[in-house]
């Protein structure tokens, strides 16, 4: 029976011919395998622990280790693997704080090449005489995270490219060919992921320099705003644990520089974005054609335009780059969102939602500050019902996370990164819900935003040398930590932020306690949803044989998600924010950097 419900919850991956579990030999040095679980009911339709190290330990010995990357808890206490174990964990469906990825690479790379696991000091390593420059060819790691795909895909990547050589194509190819069944998505597939594997390929070419600086966010200029979004900027704080909300955008703070935000959609568009069908299901396993690294990742997918990608990234609806004076920045006042606006009630008119836009700068009172480089942009459209219900309809969740040293390195050799530049992006290039391509209704067409460096310096993270001691973080409790991750639907309101309105300021009926504000240090630690998070996901041997490939063939058309299209860094972004920056609310110190990435 057990067995049965790990082919069901796993849908259309193949089992171990011998073992029967989910795992992926990426390289015959690198494993990849979904978070295995001890204990019930986890156990039943996850890799069981006791499994996995008994397979491990007869075809590796002690040669193999564990790097796990999850925030929520890896299910069993580190004795049972022998401690033989390193944590390094971040959020489900989210890229790491950058400045841990030396620290993975460098850790990887000791135990590889023959060093002690628990070495802790450099006395320790001199007993230990076997780190050499050469790998070990009997040596092992096993990476995990949930569904062993986004973070341990784009870890597993990031070494091949950092450490032996290989260039972002092929290994994110390699992955996708050894982990994924065919036409069933990309191995690294959530937008921001896949950017981080580009940042460490940036890295690499640099010679492994990066700088945290903690910095400001300046503005957000934003193009075709519904009506309705809430705007936040989050970070990473508890060593990349957890991610905190440090901004929250009020409606005094939206400067409407070109009004007539575009209509809301549909009821049924809406419905059926909350019940988990795409409007357009053809691209929702697929990277983007505009997007980095997309033919790689999407391995196999031989569907081509025959628009250039240069072509598709500059090209923009012509009411975007419409040219505005200073007379044309107004305020909007009593504007109401298009979508389920015959559901609101007399009294609730006279609270004005966040208004939009066809172009709209959001600029706080002061800078935000942010710690680290690593900044998260997340929106959500909220429609408020009759306000007797008590309730509102979030038909609209995205976010996008970017590292402003590599937005602002603008060559990979001798050069020093800019101190303050422009990030932007679309919509459609964004992060969805759960890791997927999903967001519901459109809340934006594009969005830019300005940041600059906080302070000078900042703090070298470099890559520890060769058997030098590398720390791990602090892991999350085994047992794990349960929060709910944002979707669509209904929500109870809450009156916590009547600056932000009734219809952004509400929270799951199964959340914190009343009082509890959407600000600085709200905490995001993503829910454990088993069943979505390891399926279309298959089993290799170490020569990239396909492990049981006939397997299950009912669930190979079974939905679910972790699969989402791939974000992209826009180049040229000097000429896309014109529109904002010749109004007098643009910032006069903050320009964007000539010649930089946007």
């Amino acid at each position: 029976m057990a067995s049965i419900l790990r082919q069901i919850v796993a849908g259309p991956r193949a089992r171990h011919a011998d073992s029967g579990l989910d795992l992926s030999y990426i390289t015959d040095y690198i494993v990849a395998t979904s978070g295995p679980s001890q204990t019930y009911p986890q156990r039943a339709y996850r890799n069981p622990l006791d499994h996995l190290v008994a397979f491990l330990d007869e075809k590796h010995g002690d040669n193999w280790a564990i790097w796990e990357f999850r925030a929520e808890g890896t299910g069993y206490p580190d004795e049972l693997v022998y401690n033989r174990i390193r944590h390094y964990p971040w959020p489900d469906h989210h890229p790491p704080p950058f400045r841990m990825v030396p620290m993975i690479m460098g850790s990887m790379r000791n135990w590889l090449h023959g060093g002690d696991l628990d070495a802790h000091s450099d006395e320790d390593l001199m007993k230990k005489k076997d780190v050499t420059s050469e790998r070990n060819k009997d040596r092992v790691v096993v990476v995990h995270c949930k569904a062993g795909k986004g973070r341990s895909g784009s870890m597993s990547c990031s070494y091949l490219i950092s450490e032996e050589g290989w260039t972002a194509e092929d290994a994110l190819a390699r992955f996708t060919a050894r982990r994924m069944r065919p036409q069933f998505g990309a191995g690294v597939s959530i937008p921001s992921q896949l950017r981080w594997v580009a940042y460490v390929d940036q890295w690499t070419k640099s010679g492994k320099q990066y700088i945290d600086r903690p910095i400001e966010i300046v503005e957000v200029h934003v193009w075709g705003l519904r009506n309705g979004v809430k705007v936040d900027i989050e970070g990473f704080e508890d060593e990349g644990k957890k991610i905190s909300t440090f901004h929250t955008f009020t409606k005094d703070e939206r400067v409407v520089v070109e009004g007539d935000a575009p209509p809301g959609p549909g009821l049924s568009d809406v419905v059926w974005e909350m019940a988990g069908y795409a409007t357009d299901k053809t691209k929702q396993n697929k990277a983007p054609e505009e997007a980095d690294l997309s033919e790689a990742t999407n391995l196999g997918d031989d569907d081509s335009s025959s628009e250039s990608k240069e072509h598709k990234r500059r090209k923009r609806p012509a009411e975007l780059i419409k040219m505005a004076s200073s007379t044309s920045a107004r305020q909007v006042g009593k504007l109401k969102s298009m979508t389920f606006a015959d559901q609101r009630s007399l009294d609730s008119e006279e609270e004005e939602a966040e208004p939009g836009g066809m172009a709209v700068i959001l600029k706080p009172k002061t800078p935000v500050r942010i710690p680290t480089s690593d900044v998260n942009i997340s929106v959500e459209r909220r429609n408020k019902t009759n306000k007797s219900m008590g309730l509102t309809m979030v038909s609209a969740v995205g976010h996008v996370w970017f590292n402003v040293f590599f937005e602002g390195q603008r060559s990979e050799k001798d050069d020093k990164p800019d101190t303050n530049g422009v990030f932007s992006i679309d919509w459609d290039a964004m992060d969805g819900i759960k890791g997927t391509s999903r967001k519901g209704a459109r809340a934006l067409d594009r969005l830019a935003v300005v940041w600059r460096v906080a302070d000078e310096g900042g703090e070298p993270v470099v890559e520890p040398e060769l058997g030098t001691p590398i720390a791990q973080n602090r892991p999350a409790p085994w047992t794990g930590e349960v929060d709910k991750e944002r979707d669509l639907g209904l929500r109870v309101q809450s009156p916590d932020s009547k600056d932000v309105s009734e219809g952004s300021s509400v929270k799951s009926a199964s959340a914190a306690a009343p009082g509890e504000s959407h600000t600085k240090g709200v905490e995001h630690v993503d829910q454990d949803s088993d069943v979505q998070s390891i399926d279309k996901v298959r089993s290799s041997g170490p020569t990239g044989d396909i492990l049981d490939e006939e397997g299950i063939e009912g669930e190979d058309k079974a939905e679910g998600g972790g699969q989402g299209s791939l974000g992209v860094r826009h180049e040229g972004i000097t000429d896309r924010t014109t529109l904002l920056k010749e109004t007098p609310a643009m910032s006069e110190e903050v320009t964007p950097a000539e010649g930089g990435r946007a």
